[in-house]
C-alpha cells in the first residue's frame, strides 16, 4: 500500500489556484522560440533575458527591456498572436492532468499571465480542462509579482487568498503568492537552476492526492516514498 504523508502537517485549504506554464503544462520550448525571433528583429540576445519572462504578462516583459520607440502593447500582442501559433512541444506536466481531476470543480482555478487566447490554446494542447474560474492577463491591471491576480481567483471561488493553497513555478509568482498569504508549493519539472525557497518543492504532480475532508476543505497528501527537490 503507498504510504502516504501530509505535505502541510494538517492544515487544510478552502480552494487551490494553479498557475499554468511551467506548473500544470510546459510551453518553455515554444515560448522561446517565439522569444528569440522576436528578439532578434531587435538585435538583442534573447539569452540575456529569456529567464525572466516566465510567470510575467508579456506587455510587462517587454516595457522591462526598455526598447526606445517600441510600443509594449502592440509588441506584445504581436508575440502572444505568434506564440498562438506555435504550440508545439507544449505538453502537461507529469501528473498534472489527474491531479486536477480529482478537485471539486468550484475548489480550483487557474491564474497566469498569459492573455486567454492563448491560454485557452495551450491549454487544449496540453489536453488539460479549462476551471469555471479561469484568469488571465486581461483580467488584471497589475502582473505577477502583485498579489492581485490571486485574490481575484480566490474572490471569485468564493473564497480569501489567504485559506487557499497556490501552486507555483517562478519566483514573480511565488513572491504573488506569498504577498497574497496563501500557502505556496513550488513545482520544478522545468526549472533549469535551482532556487532557494522555504516553500515545499516538487518536481511534479505524479506523488500527489487529494484528500477532500467531511467538512469540503481541501488536504494534499504526497507518497512518502517520493522524493520532494
Amino acid at each position: 500500500m503507498t504510504q502516504l504523508d501530509d505535505l502541510f502537517d494538517g492544515r487544510s485549504f478552502a480552494a487551490i489556484l494553479f498557475d499554468m506554464d511551467g506548473t500544470l503544462l510546459s510551453s518553455i520550448a515554444a515560448a522561446e522560440r517565439v522569444w528569440t525571433r522576436w528578439a532578434a528583429r531587435f538585435d538583442i540576445d534573447a539569452r540575456t533575458f529569456l529567464h525572466d519572462i516566465h510567470g510575467r504578462r508579456a506587455v510587462d516583459s517587454v516595457r522591462r527591456l526598455n526598447i526606445p520607440g517600441v510600443d509594449p502593447v502592440a509588441e506584445a500582442e504581436a508575440i502572444t498572436l505568434a506564440e498562438i501559433e506555435d504550440v508545439e512541444g507544449v505538453h502537461a506536466i507529469p501528473g498534472a492532468k489527474e491531479f486536477v481531476a480529482t478537485l471539486p470543480g468550484e475548489q480550483w482555478a487557474i491564474v497566469t499571465s498569459a492573455p486567454r487566447a492563448l491560454a485557452v490554446r495551450r491549454l487544449a494542447a496540453a489536453c488539460l480542462p479549462t476551471p469555471r474560474v479561469f484568469i488571465t492577463a486581461e483580467d488584471i491591471p497589475r502582473g505577477k509579482p502583485d498579489p492581485a491576480c490571486y485574490q481575484l481567483a480566490a474572490g471569485r471561488l468564493g473564497f480569501s487568498a489567504n485559506d487557499c493553497l497556490i501552486f507555483e513555478d517562478a519566483a514573480a509568482g511565488i513572491r504573488a503568492g506569498e504577498a497574497a498569504g496563501a500557502a505556496v508549493a513550488v513545482i520544478t519539472a522545468t526549472h533549469q537552476h535551482s532556487i532557494e525557497t522555504s516553500h515545499p518543492m516538487l518536481a511534479d504532480f505524479k506523488s500527489l492526492r487529494t484528500l477532500v475532508r467531511a467538512d469540503g476543505r481541501l488536504q494534499i497528501a504526497h507518497d512518502a516514498r517520493s522524493r520532494k527537490i
